[in-house]
């Protein structure tokens, strides 16, 4: 890293199961400023056991970067627009280069300053 200063960034991963409900998704992550980026990768197949049956379902990741402090305000949007029940909800925190970190905390901060 640049300097000794801890510069940490959130990436949080989450799937759905079209590339429909990603772009959805992400545009409504950027819209309320709760991440910087989303990345979207479709075409996964994810094997998984759910309520005691074998699944295997084509899903879209998303990666998300933000800040630690946006957790709480992404888990509230996913409980109001994410596509599933139960959501995955994967968050690490990160230590970027002071310019990145510096860039996601602008496009995540309020305009007014707040």
């Amino acid at each position: 890293m640049e300097d000794a200063k801890v510069h940490p960034v959130l990436s949080l991963v989450t799937t759905v199961g079209s590339l429909d409900d990603a772009q959805r998704l992400a545009r409504l992550v950027l819209e309320q400023r709760l991440g910087a980026c989303v990345q979207i990768e479709p075409q996964l197949l994810s094997h998984y056991v759910w309520q005691g049956r074998h699944c295997e379902e084509p899903e879209t990741r998303l990666t998300i970067k933000t800040l630690p402090g946006r957790e709480a305000g992404l888990q509230a949007l996913f409980a109001a627009h994410h596509p599933y029940g139960l959501p995955q909800f994967l968050a690490t925190v990160m230590e970027a280069s002071p310019a990145y970190a510096q860039w996601v905390a602008e496009a995540v901060s309020d305009p007014a300053g707040s």
